[in-house]
């Protein structure tokens, strides 16, 4: 697996939450920033453990906000 792209996001509630796009179910969230980090780290390594390595290459793009009336 190369480096993994990981999505952040904070919460209503203030904590920050980390995504990892190419790992399915694969996140963690933190107060902090390099806590977050840490943590992100902890939960790739517990993921590969669990799970079959991926071999799924994301060529990252760009982030977008999309406005939509609801």
């Amino acid at each position: 697996m190369s480096t993994p792209i990981v999505l952040i996001e904070q919460g209503e509630d203030g904590y920050l939450i980390s995504s990892v796009v190419e790992l399915p179910g694969c996140h963690t969230q933190a107060k902090t920033l390099d806590q977050l980090m840490e943590r992100t780290k902890e939960v790739i390594q517990l993921y590969l453990k669990c799970k079959d390595p991926v071999d799924t290459e994301v060529k990252f793009i760009g982030l977008q906000k999309v406005e939509v009336e609801a």
